[in-house]
């Protein structure tokens, strides 16, 4: 079972990363060691050529990752982002960004995870993310 609701981290969303909650960006599932979550599409995403900028499914990925953590070891606020690397794998459609995140290892200070996202509606993944979160020490 989750350490955290969809709800409890919606509100974090809301109430302390306001710039991801402004861009629409909410959790659909999380489930113990997975999550499910959606950036909205708005014109304002797109880059030149016509084409969501790569920084918004950078940020989808990065709070998807945050949802994943969050899922295992409950509303600790000051996980943080370690490492990142994302492949930017075929062009977006004009349509919600989905990512679905998974846990690869859990460790004492370490969370690895991937994250796959996808243009609403088709099948072929649009990009694919790796990233290590650190998770402060239990406090004494």
């Amino acid at each position: 079972m989750a350490k955290i609701t969809v709800e409890e981290f919606n509100a974090i969303l809301r109430d302390e990363v306001p710039w991801a909650f402004e861009m629409g960006m909410h959790a659909d599932e999380i489930g113990r060691g997975v999550a499910r979550m959606r950036l909205p599409y708005r014109a304002s995403m797109l880059r030149p050529g016509g084409t969501i900028a790569g920084p918004m499914m950078m940020a989808l990925a990065d709070a998807c990752m945050y949802a994943v953590v969050l899922s295992l070891i409950g509303p600790v606020k000051l996980s943080v982002t370690t490492n990142f690397s994302i492949h930017f794998l075929f062009r977006p459609s004009p349509d919600d960004l989905l990512a679905e995140g998974r846990l690869l290892k859990l460790g004492k200070r370490l969370v690895v995870m991937e994250v796959t996202i996808h243009s609403e509606g088709h099948a072929e993944p649009v990009a694919h993310a790796t990233g290590t979160y650190s998770v402060p020490p239990p406090k004494a």
